[in-house]
């Protein structure tokens, strides 16, 4: 039986991962956020909200261990909830990290969710997934093969 993972890989061009972070649910901002997503094309496979505990925080960021920032960063994801999503459009990875801008909203375009929401590189309002590789075990990391469509 294929895992999760598989599933999504197997169309991994056309779906991608995403988190609405802390800060922008703080702000208010989760509902502009996921109509930007649908007015640019992309379609809500799956959809969820929850708090990432320190430990599963940490988990989903592990690749980022060694890092200075590695602390702060899980802090800051496990303080507040958070939208996790799938999307899907064709070119899904590419076209979503377009739509989202530079992890720096000071040097994000115009008219990018970063550049329209975000406070800082750290508090930057959304994750993307920066592969399709990473979308497929970031998106089973929260959804189940039950929890997609």
């Amino acid at each position: 039986m294929a895992t999760f993972a598989a599933q999504i890989a197997k169309d991994m061009s056309n779906r991608t991962f995403t988190m609405i972070k802390p800060d922008a649910m703080k702000n208010g901002h989760a509902g502009a956020i996921l109509d930007r997503f649908i007015k640019e094309g992309f379609r809500v496979v799956a959809l969820k909200q929850t708090k990432l505990s320190e430990e599963k925080a940490g988990e989903f960021y592990a690749i980022h261990r060694e890092r200075p920032f590695y602390g702060e960063l899980v802090s800051f994801m496990s303080s507040g909830v958070i939208v996790a999503a799938i999307l899907e459009k064709a070119n899904a990875v590419a076209d979503f990290r377009t739509l989202i801008g530079a992890t720096d909203p000071a040097k994000a375009a115009e008219g990018t969710i970063r550049k329209q929401f975000a406070n800082s590189v750290g508090e930057n309002a959304v994750h993307g997934s920066d592969s399709d590789e990473n979308a497929a075990i970031e998106g089973a990391f929260f959804f189940s093969g039950l929890e997609q469509y």
